[in-house]
């Protein structure tokens, strides 16, 4: 997210940011990970599935156990801390997927070497989003804006063990097809999220 360390209370050697800048930068790094996933979803299209197959594909995505609101109206309904959390859950839910998912790539020799590379950068960004995420959490926390419970979420471990390892059986394709559509809720509950809690900044 940065080469400084951000932090939210006056830590010495790191920058401390508004809430509202928090969320600028978490937005702008979720933005460039759902385009990255567009990307790859479009060239692994093309490299790898027949046309005839395209939209056929079954989409049992691993993360369809995580409720997620339907809609930006729930949404915005949704209690502040229960939509972070969702955020949280999504993020942790994707980051052996990805890891396993660059792995595969990598053995695809049709697959050429920037595709590959992107696919490693997609889960890279998986990690540094959900810090970038944890400490808006923490602003927010310190605020009072949300309560310390959803710190449970922090570690990925805490969650790991309650979802199941579903992805292990999903094909690339399907994989992929998840990611980019869980990328994008990430993306739009944080901006929900920004400009319920911060709406005079560019809502």
């Amino acid at each position: 997210m940065d080469a400084v360390p951000l932090c939210t209370n006056f830590q010495g050697g790191c920058h401390v940011l508004s809430l509202a800048n928090l969320f600028d930068r978490v937005i702008q790094h979720s933005a460039r990970m759902h385009g990255i996933s567009n990307d790859l979803h479009s060239e692994f299209e093309l490299y790898f599935l027949p046309k005839s197959q395209i939209g056929r594909v079954t989409r049992n995505c691993h993360t369809s156990n995580i409720l997620t609101p339907n809609g930006k109206e729930n949404a915005q309904r949704m209690a502040r801390s229960d939509l972070t959390e969702v955020i949280l859950k999504l993020l942790v839910a994707w980051r052996d997927p990805l890891w396993h998912f660059h792995q595969s790539m990598a053995h695809h020799h049709d697959f050429n070497n920037f595709s590959t590379n992107k696919s490693l950068e997609m889960s890279d960004m998986v990690h540094e989003l959900r810090k970038g995420v944890q400490k808006v959490v923490e602003k927010m926390q310190m605020l009072g804006i949300i309560s310390d419970s959803v710190s449970n979420m922090a570690s990925p471990e805490a969650r790991l063990a309650s979802h199941s390892n579903g992805w292990r059986i999903m094909k690339d394709y399907d994989l992929l097809y998840c990611f980019r559509r869980d990328s994008n809720k990430v993306q739009n509950y944080l901006k929900i999220l920004k400009c319920r809690i911060v709406p005079e900044n560019g809502c």
